[in-house]
């Protein structure tokens, strides 16, 4: 569940200032919940790809295509499928080998999108799935400007939770309540990345939406709610409390156990022109 920022509830109290785990141990905590995260993450539909073919102009099949911010390797092995010659691209220790153990016939390479372990004008395409927020555009949109040939597509999406749908907007607002932040709002501010993209201008994005769902257990679905990194740096006895009430309330709107989660992939596409 995408999580977002402000409301207070006696029983969670808004974290202080000097509580709020900074970003970069956010990005680590990752490592510690790989097998979680690939086992319990969405993946993203194929029309999301059939997308990014259009942007770009080009087709992945026969692509150079480096997936940055890989994690467990979703995205990865649905480029491979697609027919790209694709390798990752991961910071995380722990999430590189869980892609290992996931995918060991694809090449991965430790490294960031802010210092790419790349030569240059190499790639047909860099992809980040639900990775470019972990970088800072100051030194990844160079970085990608120098890795991608002329021509070359910057592909970045994100799955979003489709809030119109009534029991995710609910669920929404008790994450809201938990973290003391809104996550309708923090949605809508960032509905439209370009500017948060790339705050130079350097890049000219065009932006899709796609939705999708998937039906899983409700085990699943609360697993994925908690490997999300504002869950991980919670302390334990309060994120278990939390996902055991959420259990309840899922329960009445979904009897059978079995959960519709509702996506919109937001995709941003620019051209190194």
């Amino acid at each position: 569940m995408t999580t977002g920022q402000s409301q207070s509830h006696p029983r969670n109290p808004t974290p202080t200032p000097t509580s709020v785990p900074s970003h970069a141990a956010r990005a680590r905590s990752f490592n510690a919940a790989a097998a979680q995260y690939a086992a319990n993450r969405p993946s993203y539909p194929p029309a999301l790809l059939d997308a990014v073919e259009e942007e770009a102009g080009r087709s992945l099949t026969g692509a150079r295509v480096v997936d940055v911010g890989a994690g467990t390797g979703i995205a990865t092995a649905l480029l491979h499928a697609r027919g790209a010659d694709v390798v990752a691209v991961e910071p995380g220790e722990g999430m590189a080998a869980q892609f290992h153990a996931t995918l060991p016939g694809l090449p991965i390479v430790r490294g960031s999108g802010d210092a790419l372990p790349l030569a240059a004008a190499t790639a047909d395409f860099l992809t980040y799935a639900q990775a470019w927020h972990w970088t800072d555009p100051a030194r990844s949109v160079p970085e990608a400007l120098r890795v991608l040939r002329p021509g070359g597509a910057l592909a970045l999406w994100w799955n979003t939770d489709a809030l119109d749908v009534d029991w995710i907007a609910d669920s929404a607002d008790r994450i809201s309540r938990f973290f003391g932040i809104d996550v309708r709002a923090e949605q809508r501010k960032s509905a439209d990345r370009t500017d948060l993209a790339d705050p130079s201008g350097r890049l000219r994005f065009t932006r899709r939406v796609v939705r999708w769902s998937r039906r899983v257990p409700v085990d699943t679905h609360l697993a994925n709610i908690g490997s999300h990194s504002a869950f991980l740096v919670t302390p334990e006895a309060r994120r278990t409390a939390f996902l055991a009430e959420e259990r309840t309330h899922l329960l009445k709107v979904f009897p059978d156990g079995v959960v519709e989660e509702t996506y919109d992939v937001l995709l941003l596409v620019a051209l190194n022109t």
